[in-house]
C-alpha cells in the first residue's frame, strides 16, 4: 500500500474521530454524548495552545503536556500534523483537490509554486505570540525569584530570536539587538506606567489557530445547520451569535483552495508557521535521493506545501503529503534520514524589517486593544462570564475560543461574544439569558469541566451553590438581576405579573413582591348600586370577563370606612364580587366605588441573586425585558461589587 493512500485513511480517520468529539461534546448521559470521551483530544495537541498559556500564565495546564508528544514527533518527523493529522488540513487538502481536478500540469505547477507571501504566516505567529511574551517578560520583571518554566521559556525565546535576527541578517548584530532593545523598553513601559492592565497578557492565538478555529465553526455553524433539520445532537434548534463572521472565516478559508491549494496552511496558518520552524531540522525527511534530474517538475505539481521539491526544497514548508514521492517518473524523491542532494532551505524566508515590525505590531497590540479601560472601571457590565471564569484579565489570559463551553450548555446559554468589546474578546464566551431554553440552570457545571485551559476553572456543584464547605463563602455569582420599571408590568403598565418572581429557583427567593392596589383607568363608578354581591351598573360600560383573573377587586368607601372585595366575574353592566360587603353600606353613605387591580411589584435581594438570568428569559416582554442579568456583583471580581461588604 502506498503512503500516500495511508495518509489519506488517516486524514479520514482522524476527521471522523474530530467530528465524533464535537458531536460528543453535548451534555447528557447517552453513549454519543459527554461520557468520558477525551473532546478536547485535538486541542491538547496543540502546542500553540500550550505555548500561549505558558507565556501568558507561566503554567502548563496538565492536560496540555499532549502538546509535548506532537513537538517531539515533529522534530523527528517533521510537520506530519498538518499532513496527516489536523481535520482543518483535511478539509483544505480535499478541496484543494477538488479544485485542481481538470487542470494542466503547467498550472498544477503555477499554482504550488513557493510564493513569497508565504513568509505572512511567520509573521502572523510573531504577532499572535509576541503579546503574551511581552507580558511573560513583565511577570518575570516583577517576580523575586525565577522558576525553571520560566527559565527555559526565556531562553528558547532568546534562541528563536537569535536564530531568526541572525538568518534574516547574518553578518549584523543590529536585528537581535533592537529585539533586545524593544524587550527592554517594553519591561520598562510596564514598570512604570500602570494602565489598567494594559501592559498585561493576552492571548490571541485562537483568533486564527487552526484547532480552535475549525472546533468553533463546526460547533457555531455545521452541527446547529445539522440539527436544524434533523435533530441529530440536539433536541431543539441552537443558535449562536455571530455566524456571518464565523462563516466567513470559515468557508472563506475553504473557498480559497479552489484559487490556491491549501491557501490558509502556506499563507495565515500560525500553527503551522510553529511546525515550520520546530521542523527545520526533522530527522527524517522528503528530499531528492540523486542528483539526476531531468526538471519536468511533476513534483511540484502535486506539492500541498509548495515547499519546491524539485529545486531546493523548502522544509519548513513541507507537509509531509507525500505526492512527490510517486509523481517523479524517476523515483528520485524519498523520506529519509539523509538530506536532499539538490539542497535544502532549513529557515522560513524572513526580512530583518519584517520580523521587527511584526513583533512591535505584537507588543503594542494589548495598549493599543485596553486603551478603552475595559479592564478597569469602564468594563462592560453586559459581558456576563459563565460561572467559574476567572477573573478577567486571567480569563484573556487562557480562553482560546474554542467555543467548546457554548458547544456543551445544555441551555445554549452560552454564545460567543463578536461586537461588545472589540478584538480582544472575539468569540470568547458571554451569557446571553434571552437565548436558548432557560437561563444558566442552578445544577449545571459543565462549561467549567470542559474548558480546556482553565478559563472556566472546574468547579463543583457545592461550591456553585455555596453549600458544605463553601457555605460562608457563599455562590458563584455571575451577577445580578435589575428591574427595569419603565418596562415591567406592574410597575409601568398596571398590569399584574409574577412571572419573574415564580421562576427565580434561589431558595429563599432572589426576587421577592411588595403588593399594591391601584384603580385601573376609567375605574370610579360613581353612578354603580351595591346589591349583595353584585355591583350593578346604570348603562353598558365594562368588558365581559375583563376583570375575572382573581387580580381585580372592588374598592368601596363608606364615611371613614374603606373595604375591598375581589371580583369572581363581570358582564357589560355588572360585576359579580367573591362575597358581599359585610355590613352592607347603605347607598346614602356610599362616597366612592372604584375597581382597582392588585399588583405584585416585583423587587431583588442583592445578597440572594446569583445572576442565573433565569428571570430574564421567562420574562413575558418580548424584545428588551424588563427584568435583566448585568455582570455587576459577580463574584469572581471585588471590584466589579455590588454592595459594601
Amino acid at each position: 500500500m502506498r503512503i500516500t493512500t495511508v495518509r489519506r485513511i488517516t486524514q479520514a480517520f482522524f476527521f471522523v474521530l474530530f467530528i465524533w468529539f464535537c458531536i460528543a461534546s453535548t451534555f447528557g448521559q447517552s453513549f454519543w454524548q459527554l461520557r468520558g470521551w477525551p473532546v478536547n483530544w485535538f486541542l491538547q495537541l496543540d502546542p500553540l495552545v500550550a505555548l500561549g498559556t505558558i507565556l501568558t500564565t507561566r503554567t502548563l495546564y496538565s492536560e496540555l503536556l499532549w502538546a509535548l508528544a506532537t513537538v517531539a514527533l515533529t522534530v523527528v518527523l517533521g510537520r506530519f500534523f498538518c499532513g496527516w493529522l489536523c481535520p482543518f488540513g483535511a478539509m483544505h487538502h480535499f478541496i484543494g483537490y477538488i479544485g485542481a481536478r481538470g487542470r494542466s500540469v503547467r498550472e498544477k505547477i503555477a499554482s504550488n509554486r513557493y510564493m513569497g507571501a508565504q513568509r505572512i504566516k511567520y509573521y502572523v505567529l510573531l504577532v499572535l505570540l509576541c503579546p503574551a511574551a511581552g507580558a511573560f517578560v513583565l511577570n518575570i520583571a516583577d517576580s523575586s525569584t525565577l522558576d525553571p518554566l520560566s527559565i527555559a521559556c526565556i531562553l528558547c525565546i532568546l534562541a528563536i530570536a537569535a536564530a531568526v535576527s541572525h538568518k534574516a541578517a547574518p553578518d549584523s548584530r543590529r536585528p537581535i539587538t533592537v529585539f533586545i532593545g524593544l524587550a527592554v523598553l517594553w519591561v520598562a513601559a510596564g514598570y512604570f506606567l500602570k494602565l489598567d492592565g494594559a501592559f498585561s497578557a493576552s492571548l490571541l492565538t485562537g483568533l486564527l489557530d487552526p484547532i480552535p478555529l475549525v472546533y468553533r465553526s463546526v460547533n457555531f455553524l455545521l452541527l446547529p445547520f445539522a440539527d436544524s433539520s434533523f435533530h441529530l445532537v440536539s433536541a431543539a434548534q441552537r443558535h449562536y451569535a455571530g455566524p456571518w463572521l464565523t462563516a466567513l472565516v470559515f468557508f472563506g478559508a475553504l473557498v480559497l483552495n479552489l484559487a490556491i491549494p491549501r491557501f490558509y496552511c502556506r499563507f495565515v496558518c500560525p500553527l503551522g508557521a510553529l511546525y515550520g520552524i520546530l521542523g527545520r531540522y526533522a530527522l527524517w525527511r522528503v528530499a531528492k535521493k540523486t542528483a539526476e534530474c531531468s526538471q519536468c517538475r511533476l513534483c511540484d505539481s502535486r506539492c500541498e506545501g509548495a515547499c519546491d521539491p524539485a529545486g531546493r526544497i523548502r522544509i519548513p514548508e513541507c507537509v509531509l503529503c507525500m505526492n512527490c514521492l510517486y509523481t517523479c517518473n524517476e523515483d528520485l524523491m524519498g523520506y529519509n534520514t539523509f538530506r536532499s542532494v539538490s539542497g535544502e532551505i532549513v529557515s522560513p524566508d524572513l526580512s530583518r524589517r519584517g520580523f521587527i515590525a511584526a513583533a512591535v505590531c505584537g507588543i503594542v497590540a494589548v495598549p493599543m486593544l485596553r486603551i478603552d479601560g475595559k479592564l478597569g472601571q469602564n468594563y462592560d457590565s453586559a459581558l456576563i462570564r459563565p460561572p467559574g471564569s476567572l477573573p478577567e484579565p486571567e480569563f484573556l489570559d487562557r480562553c482560546i475560543r474554542c467555543g467548546q463551553c457554548a458547544r456543551v450548555c445544555p441551555t445554549n446559554v452560552i454564545q460567543p461574544d463578536i461586537t461588545r468589546a472589540g478584538i480582544e474578546t472575539l468569540w470568547t464566551p458571554g451569557l446571553n439569558m434571552r437565548a436558548g431554553s432557560s437561563g444558566c440552570q442552578m445544577n449545571c457545571t459543565a462549561c467549567s469541566h470542559i474548558c480546556p485551559t482553565a478559563a472556566i476553572r472546574p468547579i463543583s456543584l457545592e461550591e456553585k451553590l455555596g453549600r458544605g464547605a463553601f457555605e460562608k463563602v457563599g455562590p458563584i455569582r455571575i451577577g445580578t438581576a435589575f428591574v427595569d420599571r419603565g418596562r415591567c408590568l406592574p410597575w409601568a403598565m398596571d398590569k399584574p405579573c409574577i412571572v419573574c418572581q415564580e421562576n427565580c429557583p434561589v431558595s429563599p427567593k432572589a426576587i421577592f413582591v411588595k403588593e399594591s392596589f391601584a384603580t385601573v383607568r376609567d375605574g370610579n363608578l360613581d353612578d354603580a348600586k351595591i346589591s349583595g354581591a353584585s355591583v350593578l351598573l346604570s348603562k353598558p360600560a365594562l368588558q365581559p370577563n375583563r376583570f375575572d383573573s382573581g387580580d381585580f377587586f372592588v374598592l368601596v368607601q363608606s364615611g371613614d370606612v374603606f373595604a375591598r372585595t375581589r371580583i369572581v366575574s363581570n358582564s357589560q353592566n355588572s360585576i359579580i364580587l367573591e362575597s358581599p360587603f359585610s355590613p352592607e353600606p347603605k347607598a346614602g353613605d356610599l362616597e366612592k366605588i372604584m375597581l382597582q387591580v392588585r399588583l405584585q411589584t416585583p423587587q431583588v435581594d442583592p445578597y440572594l441573586c446569583t445572576g442565573c438570568g433565569i428571570c430574564e428569559h421567562e420574562c413575558p416582554v418580548s424584545g428588551l425585558r424588563a427584568v435583566r442579568v448585568s455582570a455587576e456583583g459577580e463574584s469572581r471580581d471585588r471590584k466589579h461589587s455590588l454592595l459594601l461588604k
